[in-house]
């Protein structure tokens, strides 16, 4: 009978920086410029591609990292930098080219500075406050990454937008928003 597989690190022990799932995290920020280029030059179904594996490989990086007890700072730090690169590469973009509501980009990327800049500000004040996902940012971040593919796949496969985009527009701008308020209560509860 062979030896049961273990995990190559045991669980909570720190993993190095050149892990498996850091890689994967690296080839998603490589994948922005890509993403951008194919858009620019009107490439949608490409962009798609590319796109829609860079979102995949969003979750599988996560799943190695907890599976195999390869978590690691770096890519505790590298992986959101990467989520946040691809989507506001594609958003904005996408809204350039006149393929999403520019409003909608820039209530996604506001929001994303309002929070970086948010917790530097509260940092440089000497409250270091707690960063850990909830779960409204994680349906958030879901509804983004689809919305944006899908924006993608029907441009560049489809019959083109219609009226249920601009539902699902709505949709993602009252999530983001609410996602942002959601993290403004808990820096302004951290704060205290």
């Amino acid at each position: 009978m062979p030896p049961p597989v273990r995990p190559p690190h045991p669980e909570g022990a720190e993993a190095g920086p050149l892990t498996l799932p850091n890689l994967i995290t690296l080839a998603r920020l490589c994948a922005v410029p890509g993403t951008i280029w194919l858009i620019t030059h009107g490439r949608l179904d490409w962009a798609f591609v590319l796109f829609a594996a860079a979102g995949a490989s969003d979750g599988i990086d996560g799943w190695i990292a907890r599976r195999w007890h390869l978590r690691s700072t770096l890519g505790a730090m590298l992986d959101p930098v990467a989520d946040k690169a691809l989507m506001t590469g594609a958003y904005v973009t996408l809204a350039m080219i006149g393929m999403m509501p520019d409003w909608l980009a820039i209530i996604v990327v506001f929001r994303d500075l309002l929070i970086t800049g948010g917790v530097l500000v509260l940092w440089l004040a000497g409250h270091a406050p707690r960063i850990r996902p909830l779960k409204l940012s994680k349906l958030n971040t879901l509804m983004q990454i689809l919305f944006a593919g899908l924006t993608l796949f029907v441009a560049g496969f489809g019959p083109g937008p219609g009226p249920a985009m601009e539902m699902l527009a709505w949709g993602v701008a009252a999530v983001t928003i609410a996602s942002g308020l959601a993290y403004a209560r808990e820096a302004a509860r951290q704060a205290r």
